[in-house]
């Protein structure tokens, strides 16, 4: 890839040699965030440990439950520190995707580089409502954002190996977790409980370093889904109800695109994010016939959600590194599903081959890209 911007400046920004290549801004267009460097002496910030241990509360066993697999973050800044609730996976099950236990762990950061993790999870498969739906396959891929009164309002899919539904939780300290059970719950008479959901995207805003649910026309609003990216409406931010066409069905916003990078199918990445030139949603995307996982942007009306304004042509960023390509997705994998704005930079949270998690920096004050400065 090549450079437009100067390798000089993304090395101070960064610290020093850190970047393990040149940052592509060929596609970058004005509405856009990036360019995002990889800095190479720190990724990936978070690998497997198999030394943690936590005892199961539904089968009272103990297990190493970040031992196989810890990757797919949401992330958000807390008294001065950025905090990552990443996916971690156990070592039960079938060798295969979708065969361990998911739990969510905890770590922080002071430089957003550099993380410390909790040894015990912090949201996990228990013994109470949500067990049917939470176990065996856990509670996996979560994306945060805070209310107005800073709660944090978690959405994460539940995973019971039958059928994934998004769900939603609710903290003061991201330790504790209110579970509020699957987030369609109540919509259109309940039809949408044995429906295919997860990935919600709750649209914000950015005051300083803090991510806030925002309304637009009188309703928080949500990116969701795969293959396609769907949007649904709440008055509480618990409660949800996804937008549908006359005939009752949940309308599309964004679809996969034949010969283009997601031409396979496309789905929700961090919270999107109200920007002067509109709506920013960052999706995740896969291609045929590889079936890579890279990540794109799209541009959306921010007096009508529903209407895409622009969408960028390539990915911004793609498995181009080792970490990317192994483990247990081997066609390669950047995830994204955390983006916080600390100290002036912008730290993208992204998961590799559904084994580590990685980390992308933007700094704003560079040649391209002025928007969420």
């Amino acid at each position: 890839m090549k450079s437009a911007v100067g390798s000089c400046t993304l090395l101070v920004v960064l610290g020093g040699p850190a970047l393990s290549r040149p940052v592509d801004v060929s596609q970058q267009q004005s509405w856009m965030v990036g360019p995002f460097a990889k800095p190479a002496r720190v990724n990936p910030v978070i690998t497997p440990n198999s030394a943690s241990r936590f005892r199961s509360p539904v089968n009272d066993s103990i297990v190493a439950w970040e031992e196989y697999a810890t990757f797919n973050p949401a992330a958000v800044v807390k008294d001065g520190k950025v905090f990552l609730l990443y996916r971690a996976e156990d070592a039960s099950g079938a060798r295969q995707i979708g065969g361990h236990t998911s739990r969510l762990g905890l770590a922080e950061s002071s430089d957003g580089l550099h993380f410390m993790r909790r040894t015990t999870p912090v949201l996990y498969p228990d013994t109470d409502a949500q067990r049917q739906n939470e176990w065996p396959g856990g509670v996996e891929d979560p994306r945060i954002v805070e209310s107005e009164d800073g709660t944090y309002i978690l959405t994460y899919t539940q995973w019971n190996r039958d059928v994934p539904r998004l769900a939603v939780a609710t903290s003061r300290d991201l330790i504790h977790w209110t579970k509020h059970g699957p987030a369609f719950a109540r919509a259109a008479d309940g039809k949408y409980l044995r429906v295919e959901s997860k990935s919600g995207a709750i649209l914000s805003r950015v005051e300083g370093d803090r991510i806030i649910a925002t309304r637009v026309n009188g309703k928080y609003c949500m990116y969701f889904g795969v293959p396609e990216l769907r949007i649904a409406t709440s008055d509480n931010l618990v409660d949800w109800t996804p937008l549908e066409d006359a005939d009752g069905r949940a309308i599309s916003v964004l679809s996969a695109r034949p010969n283009h990078f997601d031409s396979w199918l496309v789905e929700a990445g961090p919270p999107a994010l109200i920007t002067a030139a509109g709506i920013l949603v960052l999706y995740n995307a896969a291609s045929l016939p590889s079936r890579t996982y890279s990540a794109g942007q799209a541009l959306f009306d921010v007096r009508d959600p529903t209407k895409l304004l622009a969408r960028a042509d390539s990915a911004f960023i793609r498995p181009n590194e080792s970490y990317e390509r192994t483990g247990q997705y081997t066609a390669g994998t950047t995830f994204v599903e955390g983006l916080v704005r600390f100290r002036g930079r912008w730290y993208l949270y992204y998961g590799t081959a559904d084994s580590r998690v990685g980390v992308a920096v933007w700094d704003p004050q560079g040649a391209v890209g002025k928007l969420l400065r």
